[in-house]
């Protein structure tokens, strides 16, 4: 790999003769990831269109909340499956269950084009989350090889502000291909991303878990990796803290349209502001990268939790008492946002770092608990919403109370550390 010796793992030598180098496993790995976040947030702008093309809504008949089932479904399917995903990896290596889930994330997307119907529309929503979270899991798995500490937290960061490109541009793509084509050109659209990290993966991405560290494959084998899991104490709470805050994120995902263009009317610009929130995370994310390694995790996360507290308080309090002002919240809610940034990369990599043996358990145990327990949050507060901002508000301040404190009892007291 480019740069010194400390980061360039032997497991990527012998693959192929030409080396894979850093760079290009930052973008490697954002784009195995971006999977997941272009199958949510492209289909954004879409989901009124696809409720009334499905028939879940009649022409001309106020939305209905359960078109954000769109985004849950898939989400569902992302979720538990990981579980699963994370023993065959650390069975049969990497790169083969990676392949097995970009075919599949890609023929399920071609399915998504010729159903006609919602409720089949979302089996297969589910089904290609399934297929994802194969996917993720190996870039989780692949990271966790070769990094590890505070230059895996680094190094996530670098892959986070790479990623949150898709965030930024997919609400506005979505838009654009709107205008030229019906909705099913966004399915279309995620096939082609699916076949392009199937393409590329294949040709570039070396196996980065020799034979000699896999682990058999059966229940007593699995049920012994997450056992190993449960009982780290850092693992277990920084896996749980993480599924409870990032309720948050995904509340604001799947109930964005509305607010944007039902609350402050911004039906024109939604993308715009869309893309003005995941600026914010990308920023915070390149921060976090450039301190991470100087100041640790625990002090940067910790602090940002405290702030998204605040922040998102402060919103709820200011909206109650002079009303929804969009001046006044997308501010205060973009830098609430901004938070993130420095807790994603960071709780990952805590919850990670004693579990370098068995990374693809590991990496399953904390994709389950930060999509399917928080998809299932962000789903009841999302369901919440009454043409206000204040139930998503209110919700992020109870999700970040509830998790600070699981952080206090995981640190036993002990915030800040620079450990």
């Amino acid at each position: 790999m480019d740069g010194d010796s400390a980061d360039r793992p032997a497991a990527l030598q012998p693959a192929q003769p030409r080396r894979l180098g850093k760079p290009e496993l930052i973008a490697m790995v954002a784009g195995l990831m971006a999977l997941n976040a272009i199958a949510i947030d492209i289909m954004l702008p879409a989901l009124g269109e696809i409720s009334r093309a499905t028939g879940l809504v009649a022409e001309g008949a106020p939305r209905d909340n359960r078109q954000q089932l769109i985004i849950f479904a898939y989400v569902l399917g992302f979720g538990a499956p990981q579980l699963a995903w994370g023993p065959i990896t650390d069975r049969f290596g990497r790169r083969a269950p990676l392949f097995i889930g970009l075919i599949g994330y890609v023929a399920t997307a071609f399915l998504c084009v010729i159903l006609k119907d919602f409720w089949a529309l979302l089996a297969a929503r589910f089904l290609q989350g399934v297929f994802a979270s194969g996917a993720r899991i190996v870039a989780a798995a692949v990271v966790r090889d070769l990094f590890v500490g505070r230059s895996m937290a680094s190094f996530m960061s670098l892959v986070m502000t790479i990623f949150m490109i898709v965030p930024i541009i997919a609400p506005g793509a979505g838009q654009l291909i709107l205008l030229f084509a019906p909705w099913e050109g966004i399915f279309v659209v995620l096939a082609g991303w699916g076949l392009m990290m199937l393409i590329w993966t294949w040709a570039r991405l070396p196996e980065t878990l020799p034979p000699e560290a896999r682990r058999p494959l059966n229940l007593r084998s699995a049920g012994s990796a997450y056992l190993e899991v449960v009982r780290s104490p850092v693992s277990f709470g920084y896996m749980m803290a993480s599924g409870i805050i990032f309720g948050a994120l995904f509340a604001f995902i799947a109930s964005s349209e509305q607010v944007f263009r039902e609350v402050f009317r911004m039906e024109n610009t939604f993308a715009l502001w869309f893309a003005g929130v995941a600026a914010a995370l990308a920023v915070a994310n390149f921060t976090n990268s450039r301190l991470v390694e100087r100041l640790g995790m625990r002090l940067i996360s910790h602090a940002a939790l405290i702030m998204f507290i605040l922040t998102s308080l402060v919103l709820t309090l200011t909206t109650l008492a002079f009303g929804e002002n969009f001046a006044v919240f997308f501010p205060i809610f973009a830098l609430s946002f901004a938070c993130f940034g420095m807790m994603g990369s960071n709780f990952s990599a805590l919850a990670m770092e004693p579990l370098g043996k068995i990374a693809g358990t590991a990496s399953a145990a904390y994709g389950f608990a930060t999509t399917l327990i928080s998809s299932l949050i962000g789903m009841l507060i999302g369901a919440q919403y009454n043409g206000t901002t204040i139930p998503l508000t209110a919700g992020f301040v109870g999700l970040g109370v509830v998790s600070l404190g699981i952080v206090l009892v995981t640190e036993k007291g002990r915030l800040f550390s620079s450990r």
